[in-house]
C-alpha cells in the first residue's frame, strides 16, 4: 500500500482533524549560497493553537515534499528547510483522532504513514534543515530528527517527546533516531525520565546542550540567523561536527538505567516505557529501518491498549475540563480582589501568602497570635522571593516590589479592614476556625470573601454562626502548594454565587485547576485516599504483612506506596482525617489503633531509610498489633479497589462532584496519580471492578477505553 493510500484510508477515521498546511516558499540564501526551499507548517488558527499531524496534515506535508523533491532532483534548490508558524513548530500527532481507532491495522497505518512521509526528508538529494522556532513535541520533534541539520530558538519554551507520559512510544523516529544522534544515555533521559517526571519540558538552551540542535539563535531574529548559518554550512564555510556515539557498554547501561527508572515510577504496570526502551536497545547497531518497524508495531499495540486511552482522557481533563470547571457560576459575578488577608503565619499559611503574592501581585497581610510567628511567616515569604531572584526566576525590581507588598500584623482590624479576600490556614479544629471567622467578619468589609483551607471539616458548619455565611467558601489547596495544581472549591449550604464566582476567578489567576465540590466530609481527594489507605491499614491490622500490603497496589503504578504517602502527609494528619470520616461514615471508615499508636509514639512514618531504601522501622514493628488473617497480594488489591469503587459510587450518588471526570481530575492534579490510569475510574472500569461493585461502569465505553 502506498503512502497516499495509507493516509487516505486513515483520513476517513479522523473527520474532525484540524488540518495543517505545508506551505513551500523559495528564497535566495545570503552570500550567494543559492536558492532554498522552506516548508512552513501552519494550521491556519491563531498563533497560540498547536500545529498537529493527522492523516490529511501528513498528506499535505507529503505533497510539499514531492514538490521540493522534484526541485532538488533537477538542481533548482540547494537545500530544504522545515519550520513552524510563529511561536509553535509542531506538537505531534492528532491524538483526538487516534483515540477513536478501533482496528489494529488502522493504528499500524498511522505509524507507517508518519514514517513514510518523514523519511522522505532524509532521502532528498539536497541537505535538509529543521528550524525549531517554537514549541516542539512528539512528532514535531521527530520531523526535525529526520533532517540532516537542526537549529533551535533560545526562546523556545517547551520541547519534549511526551509519548511515554501518555501511554505511547515516540513512534515516528524518536526511539530510533534520537539515541543514534545523541547517544542512548541522553536519549533515555529525554524519552523516559523526562516523560515520567510529569512530562518535563526542555528549553531551547537544553536542546542545544544535549546535541539535538547543532546551533542556537535568539528568538527575535531566529529564522534570519538560521538561514545565515544554513548558507555557511552549504558553502562549506562551517562544518558541523558531532561527538561519536558510544555504542558499547554505555548504551546497555543507559537502557538498564531507564528500566530501573521506569520500575520506580510505574512498577511494570504501564507498558509504554518498556516498549520504548526495547526499541532503544535494539537500535544500538544503527539499523534505522528495524527501529522504524519496531516503532510501528509498538504504536499499533499501544494505541489499541487501555493505557493510551486513559492517558489521552487524562490529558483532556487537565487541558480542557480544568479550564472550564463544571458548575462554576457566571464569571461576571466575580468581585475584584485588590488585597488578600491570611490568618495564620505557619508553613501552610506562608506558602499561601507567597502564591497569592506572586500570582495576584496585590498587598498580602498575615496575622497570627504573636509577633514572633508573624515575623517568621513574613520572613519566610521574603526569603522565598530572594530564592526566586537567585535562580533568575524574577528580576531585582520585581523582587523588591513583591517584598514590599507582603506584611504582617497582630491586629486583624488593622490588617483586614480593606481586604477583599481573607483565607484562614489555622489548626484543623472546628471551634478554632469558627472563632477565627467570627473575628474576621467583625473587621473585614461586607463584600470580602472568607475562605477556608480546611482539608476535611464542614464549610457550612464553619459559617453557621456568622451573620453572613453566604460569603464563606472552601478553598482547599494541596501540599506542596506551589507544585500541585488542584484547588477544591467547596460550596457551603449558604454560599452565594458571587462568593463562588470570586473564588473561581481567584483560582484562575493563581493558575490552579479548580473543581467545584459539595460540602461533604473530606471533599474528594482526601476522602478517596483515606478510604484507599484505610483499607490498606485494615488489611495490615488484621494480619497481612506490611510488605505484602504495600506490594499489592504496585500494579497501579502510583507515584508512591500507601505508607510512603502517609509519611509525606504526616501520620497525625492521616489519623485526624480518618477520625473525621469515621464520625461521618462509621460503617466504612475505621480508625486504626496501630496508626494511633504510631502517632502517639511521635513516629513520622512506618519506615527508616538507613540503608538507602525504605525498611520497616523496628520501633514501629514493635508497636503493631496484628490479627491472624493473612491475605495475598491479589486478595489485598481486590479488596482495596472494591472499597475505592464503592466510595466513588457513593460520592457520585451524593453529588459531591458533577461527574466521574471530576474525581479523576482531582486525583491527577491533587494527588499526582499517573496519566496512564486516567485518574482512577478508567482503571476500575478496565479491571471490571466498577461493574462488580456498583453494577455499571463509571465511564461509557469509548471514554478512556477502546470504542465498542
Amino acid at each position: 500500500m502506498s503512502t497516499a493510500e495509507l493516509l487516505k484510508g486513515a483520513a476517513e477515521l479522523f473527520p474532525d482533524e484540524v488540518v495543517t498546511q505545508a506551505h513551500v516558499r523559495h528564497l535566495d540564501l545570503p552570500s550567494g549560497a543559492g536558492r532554498f526551499a522552506l516548508i512552513t507548517l501552519d494550521n491556519g488558527l491563531d498563533h497560540t493553537k498547536p500545529t498537529t499531524f493527522g492523516p490529511q496534515s501528513l498528506a499535505n506535508l507529503d505533497a510539499a515534499i514531492t514538490q521540493v523533491e522534484a526541485e532538488a532532483a533537477e538542481g533548482s534548490v540547494v537545500g530544504v528547510g522545515v519550520t513552524g508558524k510563529p511561536f509553535i513548530f509542531a506538537v505531534g500527532a492528532d491524538l483526538k483522532g487516534v483515540e477513536l481507532l478501533r482496528r489494529h491495522e488502522d493504528a499500524l497505518a498511522i505509524g507507517r504513514g508518519g514514517h513514510d512521509v518523514f523519511k522522505r526528508l532524509t532521502a532528498l538529494a539536497v541537505p535538509t534543515f529543521a528550524y525549531y522556532n517554537g514549541a516542539a513535541m512528539g512528532g514535531g520533534v521527530e520531523i526535525g530528527l529526520h533532517c540532516r541539520y537542526r537549529t533551535v530558538s533560545a526562546a523556545l519554551p517547551a520541547f519534549s517527546l511526551p509519548e511515554v507520559f501518555l501511554g505511547l512510544v515516540p513512534g515516528w523516529g524518536g526511539c530510533t533516531l534520537l539515541p543514534n544522534l545523541i547517544g542512548a544515555e541522553r536519549a533515555v533521559s529525554v524519552v523516559i525520565e523526562n516523560s515520567l517526571n510529569q512530562n518535563k519540558q526542555l528549553k531551547g538552551a537544553q536542546v542545544h546542550e544535549l546535541g539535538i540542535a547543532d546551533a542556537i539563535f535568539e528568538g527575535a531574529d531566529f529564522l534570519e540567523q538560521s538561514l545565515l548559518w544554513t548558507a555557511s554550512v552549504l558553502k562549506g564555510e562551517l562544518e558541523v561536527v558531532r561527538p561519536a556515539v558510544d555504542r558499547g557498554e554505555a548504551w546497555d547501561q543507559a537502557v538498564a538505567r531507564g528500566r530501573a527508572f521506569a520500575d520506580s515510577k510505574v512498577h511494570g504496570a504501564a507498558p509504554a516505557a518498556y516498549r520504548a526502551l526495547d526499541i532503544i536497545a535494539a537500535v544500538k547497531d544503527g539499523d534505522l529501518q528495524a527501529g522504524f518497524d519496531a516503532e510501528d508495531r509498538a504504536l499499533a499495540d499501544l494505541i489499541m491498549g487501555g493505557e493510551l486511552r486513559a492517558g489521552i482522557y487524562a490529558f483532556d481533563l487537565v487541558q480542557r475540563r480544568a479550564k472550564r470547571p463544571a458548575g462554576a457560576p457566571d464569571k461576571s459575578l466575580a468581585r475584584p480582589v485588590t488585597k488578600v488577608g491570611v490568618v495564620g503565619a505557619g508553613l501552610m499559611a506562608s506558602q499561601l501568602a507567597l502564591l497569592f503574592l506572586r500570582r495576584l501581585e496585590v498587598p498580602v497581610v498575615l496575622t497570627d497570635i504573636d509577633q514572633e510567628r508573624v515575623d517568621k511567616g513574613v520572613g519566610h515569604v521574603r526569603g522565598e522571593i530572594d530564592k526566586l531572584l537567585l535562580k533568575s526566576r524574577i528580576n531585582q525590581d520585581k523582587a523588591n516590589r513583591l517584598k514590599a507588598l507582603v506584611s504582617g500584623v497582630l491586629d486583624k482590624a488593622e490588617g483586614f479592614a480593606d481586604a477583599d479576600f481573607v483565607i484562614e490556614a489555622v489548626f484543623e479544629e472546628m471551634g478554632v476556625k469558627q472563632q477565627v471567622f467570627a473575628e474576621v467578619e467583625a473587621v473585614a468589609p461586607a463584600h470580602a470573601i472568607l475562605a477556608t483551607n480546611t482539608s476535611s471539616l464542614s464549610v457550612s458548619e464553619m459559617a453557621s454562626k456568622l451573620r453572613h455565611p453566604e460569603r464563606v467558601v472552601g478553598f482547599h489547596f494541596f501540599n506542596p502548594v506551589a507544585v500541585l495544581p488542584l484547588l477544591e472549591i467547596v460550596r457551603g449550604e449558604r454560599t452565594d454565587d458571587a462568593a463562588l464566582a470570586t473564588a473561581f476567578g481567584v483560582a484562575k489567576k493563581l493558575r490552579k485547576s479548580a473543581v467545584l465540590v459539595k460540602d461533604a466530609p473530606a471533599f474528594v481527594v482526601n476522602r478517596i485516599l483515606t478510604r484507599f489507605m484505610g483499607e490498606i491499614q485494615n488489611v495490615i491490622d488484621e494480619g497481612t504483612p506490611v510488605e505484602v500490603a504495600e506490594r499489592a497496589v504496585e500494579p497501579l503504578g502510583l507515584p508512591m506506596s500507601p505508607l510512603v504517602l502517609l509519611e509525606l502527609v504526616g501520620p497525625a494528619i492521616g489519623l485526624h482525617v480518618s477520625e473525621t470520616l469515621h464520625r461521618a461514615f462509621p460503617d466504612r471508615f475505621t480508625v486504626s489503633e496501630n496508626l494511633a499508636a504510631v502517632v502517639k509514639a511521635g513516629k513520622r512514618g512506618f519506615y527508616v531509610y538507613d540503608s538507602g531504601t525504605p525498611e520497616l522501622d523496628p520501633e514501629v514493628a514493635a508497636l503493631l498489633k496484628q490479627g491472624g488473617t493473612v491475605l495475598t497480594e491479589e486478595q489485598t488489591r481486590e479488596r482495596v479497589l472494591e472499597a475505592v469503587a464503592r466510595e466513588i459510587g457513593l460520592m457520585l450518588a451524593e453529588g459531591v462532584v458533577a461527574e466521574a471526570q471530576d474525581i479523576d481530575l482531582c486525583l491527577i492534579t491533587g494527588a499526582g496519580w499517573p496519566f496512564h490510569l486516567g485518574g482512577i475510574t478508567p482503571y476500575l472500569d478496565r479491571e471490571g471492578v466498577s461493574e462488580r461493585v456498583n453494577g455499571e461502569r463509571f465511564l461509557a465505553p469509548g471514554v478512556a477505553s477502546v470504542p465498542a
